[in-house]
């Protein structure tokens, strides 16, 4: 069982978020309007509304039995250890890639619950990433030490069967998308996505590759809402 991490001790937004699609639609030579990581304080929740949101990323009869976390000033902590394997938690705006322009955004909020193959093998680089930016690392020097971490094996890489629902209605990944769509992502060593037919015309299957933290990531738009309510047609 993980304990929970103080940031003397030990992301992933992954995604990854996160590995935010819509963030990904800006101009790369647009101004970000985020430079650089604002007052703590403004990436915090109050508790419960942190614990709702969580859970609210996944269905409540997956959702009700995780464990879940939460953010502090020390990293994340474990608030309720659950009993189903999976482990629900919201990420913050630095698990997402270097040069996105949500990076610093202190309003992005990515609600996502993994299953026990991402607890155990994704969670860490969500944690580790958190520990790096809350320890006051810059992001190039977060990035760095992800990158030693990996090569050292400190960060072993995700299983093949690591996966996470991102399915909250009430999910904020980034100031073009925002709400985006519902969906669940998959998290695999690097590999070509024409293996999952990612990205082909008319496939569902959304595929990016994360160079940095050496994984391919999958997203899979869904019809519902965590709380069964169905997503907009026309917003497809």
């Amino acid at each position: 069982m993980r304990k929970t991490m103080p940031s003397t001790a030990f992301r992933w937004f992954g995604l990854l978020l996160t590995l935010s699609v819509a963030s990904q639609t800006y101009a790369q030579d647009t101004k970000t309007p985020y430079p650089n990581m604002a007052p703590l304080d403004q990436y915090l929740m109050e508790r419960n509304a942190e614990i709702n949101l969580a859970r609210s990323a996944a269905p409540p009869s997956i959702s009700k039995d995780a464990e879940v976390m939460v953010l502090g000033k020390q990293g994340y902590e474990i608030v309720d250890h659950g009993t189903n394997g999976f482990v629900c938690m919201v990420q913050r705006s630095w698990t997402a890639p270097s040069d996105d322009p949500d990076f610093w955004n202190p309003k992005l909020r990515g609600p996502s619950c993994f299953n026990a193959a991402a607890a155990k093998s994704y969670l860490p680089l969500i944690l580790k990433k958190t520990d790096l930016i809350l320890g006051g690392r810059s992001k190039s020097q977060m990035f760095s030490a992800i990158a030693a971490a990996i090569e050292s094996k400190e960060l072993s890489g995700t299983a093949p069967d690591a996966m996470c629902y991102m399915m909250s209605k009430q999910q904020y990944l980034g100031d073009a998308g925002k709400q985006w769509h519902p969906h669940l992502m998959f998290f695999v060593p690097p590999t070509d996505a024409a293996v999952w037919g990612g990205n082909f015309e008319g496939s569902p299957v959304i595929a990016a590759n994360d160079e940095a933290d050496r994984l391919t990531i999958f997203m899979v738009p869904v019809r519902r809402w965590s709380d069964g309510t169905f997503d907009l047609p026309e917003a497809h």
